[in-house]
């Protein structure tokens, strides 16, 4: 299972279920897809294939939704 949590144009964020424990978005996008650490702080964890022009957008995405992010996190994997 993998909920979306939001979109922005061609760019996919959501969870995998279950995948590990320390809080994290994955982010698909056209061509590739990224893996962003949410904690201790935003940080790339892994790139395959998105360009650096996504890459860049959704690293500011990720940081203008971190607060929602963070909740959508708990509302999935804490409830």
């Amino acid at each position: 299972m993998s909920p979306t949590v939001f979109r922005s144009g061609n760019l996919r964020f959501y969870f995998f279920s279950r995948e590990e424990s320390r809080m994290h978005v994955h982010v698909e996008g056209a061509g590739g897809e990224a893996k962003f650490w949410l904690e201790p702080e935003v940080r790339l964890a892994q790139n395959l294939g998105l360009k650096r022009r996504d890459l860049a957008r959704a690293e500011r995405l990720i940081r203008e939704h971190e607060a929602d992010l963070h909740a959508a996190w708990k509302d999935h994997f804490e409830r």
